[in-house]
């Protein structure tokens, strides 16, 4: 609500006479919307007035929730994918970005429909089974079963959700914008280096190994394996796991998908701010299905996905 200024004092008003109010009963109706005004306050969407301010979304009718982080506008200057040696500079937008990448406590909500139903969950159709989205209950596509624990056990609540195609990455970004009323949609890598970098790193290697130990889960640290997601130290605007952990879904330059940030399996050469894969067969082919899922990259333990919400 809008704040009111002082009102004026009749008495040192150059008319003498004032003009009947054109709604009388207003002062009345706004004293008896107070309580109910500061019982239930204004939630601020974001790119309102709080754009800069961080904030939790809680997935409805379940006790999850996950961290937004707020990124300023700005211009990055970054390698040219398409012209080695060559750099682009690209202007942005604000945005907010995961804290975290999303974990399996996340994604089991969409994957098995946790949040309808009473909790019963959802029975995914089997491998190679895909519906339409206009045959499933909500219209909303669900992940087919996965082969064995895609967690690879390495462990679940808290953990990055694993194995992770680029479809089912964008899939579970429409049903999350559907649930929660928000614009939810996978970084470019435009955006995810700069929120990576955060105004402090290089674009390049991290020559500080002492630095790289404490932000990112890599080959030297990892035991060869994913951690707790938020269990290294946070960037300069408090974003965690960027770099290590799990490589990290985003839409490429040209529109192709592409991981970022480099994952656990990684050396400290390629886990940084630059690091960039593009999306292979590789990373599916011990998939026995013709076609291959498009939801599970049977090769892909070492990939993730985190979200981003425009305002």
């Amino acid at each position: 609500m809008r704040r009111r200024g002082p009102m004026d004092d009749p008495s040192e008003r150059a008319v003498p006479t004032r003009r009947p109010s054109a709604l009388p009963h207003l002062p009345g109706i706004v004293q008896a919307l107070l309580p109910w005004a500061v019982a239930f306050p204004l939630v601020l969407a974001p790119g309102h007035a709080q754009e800069s301010q961080p904030y939790a979304e809680a997935l409805s009718n379940t006790l999850v929730k996950f961290d937004m982080v707020p990124v300023p506008a700005g211009k990055i200057e970054m390698a040219n994918p398409e012209k080695p040696g060559e750099t682009l500079a690209v202007e942005l937008k604000p945005f907010w970005i995961g804290k975290t990448e999303v974990t399996w406590d996340q994604y089991d909500v969409y994957m098995y429909r946790l949040d309808v139903d009473g909790g019963r969950g959802y029975e995914a159709p089997d491998r190679g089974k895909e519906p339409k989205e206009e045959e499933l209950p909500d219209g909303v596509a669900r992940p087919t079963k996965p082969y064995g624990a895609p967690d690879e056990g390495y462990g679940h609540r808290g953990y990055a959700a694993l194995h992770i195609n680029y479809f089912a990455a964008e899939q579970y970004c429409k049903w999350l914008s559907r649930k929660t009323g928000r614009e939810y949609r996978l970084p470019t890598e435009a955006e995810w280096e700069y929120a990576c970098r955060a105004g402090t790193l290089p674009d390049g290697p991290l020559q500080d190994k002492g630095l790289l130990d404490r932000v990112a889960w890599y080959w030297d640290n990892s035991e060869m394996a994913a951690h707790a997601v938020g269990t290294r130290e946070a960037n300069a605007w408090g974003i965690c796991d960027m770099l290590g952990n799990v490589s990290e879904w985003c839409q490429g330059l040209g529109k192709e998908p592409v991981v970022r940030g480099g994952s656990y399996l990684d050396r400290a050469a390629a886990a940084h701010p630059a690091a960039r894969e593009v999306n292979t067969p590789d990373w599916n082919l011990s998939d026995p299905q013709d076609p291959k899922s498009r939801w599970w990259l049977a090769n892909g333990s070492f990939i993730g996905f985190r979200v981003l919400c425009e305002p």
